[in-house]
């Protein structure tokens, strides 16, 4: 009996070993998914974002760095008012920060809208709509945004800005969002790395960063 729920387990185990399913199961499973409910108030159900970057979206970022911005939203070393409440440690402990984290890292939005085979009832079809995200173009040069993208931040971010480790996917992001954390950054109000408040930005012209700005919504389906 005990031989045959072993062998039960390890084929369960083969059989989740692929696809969106046994992501979820692995990285952030049903506690991810239940802790996400607070967090869709404002991110959305599928970690979007909203209100045009007002809230940026988290879907699909780099898990540890969604572990590193929530453990310093808690210890007030990011301020961010509205997050505080949620990330106390009686709201958030370090295992819950980690079960979010793999859950959000583990969402896949798609940048085209889907193709849909006539058999989908309207529920299916809006559930499939919503996980689109396209950010719209902004202006810039794209040439020039590219050169000092791929020169100055690729390191760190990835060459298609999916980010890397503890930096931060940047693809896919609302712009209004990613020029808001340049404008903190530039007034030291949120350090860019651990050099401190001093870095890469800083030595960038307006236009410069715009377009690197216009070269990753020109990215957001790169590698698709």
């Amino acid at each position: 009996m005990k031989k045959n729920l072993r062998l039960a387990a390890l084929a369960a185990a083969l059989l989740c070993s692929s696809g969106s399913f046994a992501v979820e199961l692995e990285r952030g499973g049903e506690k991810g998914k239940e802790i996400n409910g607070t967090c869709a108030a404002c991110h959305s159900d599928n970690g979007q974002g909203g209100k045009k970057g007002e809230y940026p979206r988290i879907a699909g970022q780099q898990v540890k760095y969604l572990e590193s911005q929530l453990k310093s939203f808690r210890a007030r070393t990011r301020v961010n008012i509205p997050m505080f409440p949620y990330t106390q440690e009686r709201e958030l402990s370090d295992e819950d920060i980690k079960e979010i984290a793999a859950y959000l890292s583990a969402i896949e939005l798609d940048t085209k809208m889907p193709t849909y085979t006539g058999n989908e009832d309207a529920l299916t079809k809006l559930l499939m709509a919503d996980k689109v995200m396209i950010i719209p173009r902004a202006e810039g040069d794209l040439a020039n945004g590219e050169k000092i993208y791929q020169k100055q931040c690729a390191a760190c971010h990835g060459k298609t800005g999916k980010g890397r480790g503890m930096f931060p996917m940047l693809v896919g992001q609302y712009t209004n969002y990613l020029q808001r954390q340049v404008d903190l950054y530039l007034k030291g109000d949120r350090p860019h790395d651990e050099d401190g408040t001093v870095g890469v930005l800083n030595a960038l012209k307006a236009q410069d960063i715009q377009d690197i700005l216009a070269y990753l919504t020109s990215i957001q389906d790169a590698g698709k």
